[in-house]
């Protein structure tokens, strides 16, 4: 009978070891090291969805109007969406603490 998760030690959790609650993700903003953030230029925007597609974490999410933009308490800043953005409106910036 396996040990309940928290009575096993680092070393002796398998690769992609499940450490807390399935289904918890929510509760962790992963966005805090980002150095980066996505900015999308409205007016050249085409909605088209690549952003929201190529989004690995998803952190981009549609807005009433239908724009896409990212949800920066999960966004880490990789800039993935204004590689693949069509029509270059996304750009990155420097994070502002």
């Amino acid at each position: 009978m396996a040990k309940p998760m928290e009575q096993y030690t680092w070393e002796e959790l398998t690769v992609g070891s499940v450490v807390t609650e399935p289904g918890n993700a929510r509760e962790y903003k992963t966005g805090d090291w980002r150095s980066q953030r996505p900015v999308v230029e409205k007016e050249q925007c085409i909605k088209c969805a690549v952003c929201w597609i190529f989004c690995p974490e998803p952190a981009v999410y549609e807005t009433e109007d239908g724009y896409y933009l990212a949800n920066l308490e999960y966004c880490k800043g990789c800039g993935i969406c204004a590689q693949e953005c069509l029509t270059g409106c996304i750009t990155m910036v420097e994070e502002e603490k």
